[in-house]
């Protein structure tokens, strides 16, 4: 069992968990997740590290109650616990394992949306712990939605925030602030660009006209997050992708994002599984149900 230490509501429908996990806070890195799993008949949920002690031997978690997993898992409260927590799973962000002196070298840019922000934030508070300062864009639909900007402004160089009601900071989508910085004179070498799929679409699109390279994760399509069951398979360039063996990172510029929301949608229901397994041939993978593929 593992234990929280201490659950917290972040807004209506979010919240944050520390989580007692020794053996992940001791070898995770930034851009990484786990897999949560309520009780014996709790799916298995993948979730962002948001944060980690290593010292305490905590991981930290922050999600929003959608389903039927992370509705099971809001009613839970500090001292109640989790039946399992694997990780850390997927690769670390590609930016800490860079060269360091490389990287004080470097411009740096995050635009966390909505619940993107809880996996921007230990990239940001990374590259504030090794004496980095970057600039960091977060945005959310209304003031009430907007989470983690105390910890954010405590790591960040510059933090803007922005909201699309105008309610807090900016007004407006996270892209219209990257467009207005761009035009203050600010200049980046490195966007990481993590929110709903949306989101990182149109932020790839602003930052492919400013020649700004984008690092996006693809951590809102994961399902089984093993490599298993084949629904966060995505075409990158001109190859097949799994988000959760592959990436979560990849080339923002290079991801298909309309075909990846389709095909998430297409997921949901067995015809389309069906489909997609008949469509995409010996590239399908894996054990959705229908094709009877192996991992």
């Amino acid at each position: 069992m593992y234990k929280i230490v201490e659950a917290k509501r972040l807004a209506a429908n979010i919240f944050r968990m520390d989580v007692e996990a020794p053996r992940v806070a001791k070898h995770c890195l930034p851009g990484q997740f786990l897999i949560v799993r309520v009780d014996e008949k709790g799916e298995r949920l993948p979730m962002t590290i948001c944060d980690y002690d290593r010292e305490a031997g905590t991981v930290t978690i922050v999600t929003q109650e959608v389903g039927h997993g992370t509705k099971a898992m809001g009613i839970l409260k500090t001292g109640d616990a989790f039946l399992d927590v694997v990780g850390p799973l997927g690769k670390p962000s590609e930016l800490v394992e860079k060269d360091l002196d490389e990287l004080k070298q470097m411009k740096l840019l995050f635009v966390g949306g909505g619940l993107g922000t809880a996996p921007v934030y230990p990239q940001v508070k990374w590259m504030h712990d090794h004496g980095i300062d970057v600039d960091v864009i977060i945005g959310a639909k209304t003031k009430d939605l907007v989470i983690l900007e105390d910890e954010m402004r405590a790591v960040a160089g510059n933090l803007y925030v922005t909201t699309d009601d105008g309610s807090c900071g900016r007004s407006g989508m996270v892209t219209k602030v990257i467009e207005d910085l761009a035009a203050e004179g600010k200049t980046w070498d490195v966007c990481v660009a993590i929110g709903p799929m949306i989101m990182m679409k149109f932020c790839c699109l602003t930052t492919e006209k400013l020649g700004l390279p984008t690092i996006v994760s693809m951590n809102p399509i994961m399902v089984d997050g093993t490599g298993m069951c084949g629904a966060c398979r995505l075409i990158v360039g001109d190859e097949v992708k799994f988000a959760c063996v592959d990436g979560p990172e990849f080339d923002g510029h290079k991801v298909d994002f309309d075909l990846a929301m389709k095909r998430q949608t297409q997921y949901k229901s067995e015809e389309g599984r069906a489909m997609l397994a008949a469509a995409e041939g010996d590239t399908h993978h894996g054990g959705c149900g229908v094709c009877g593929g192996e991992a």
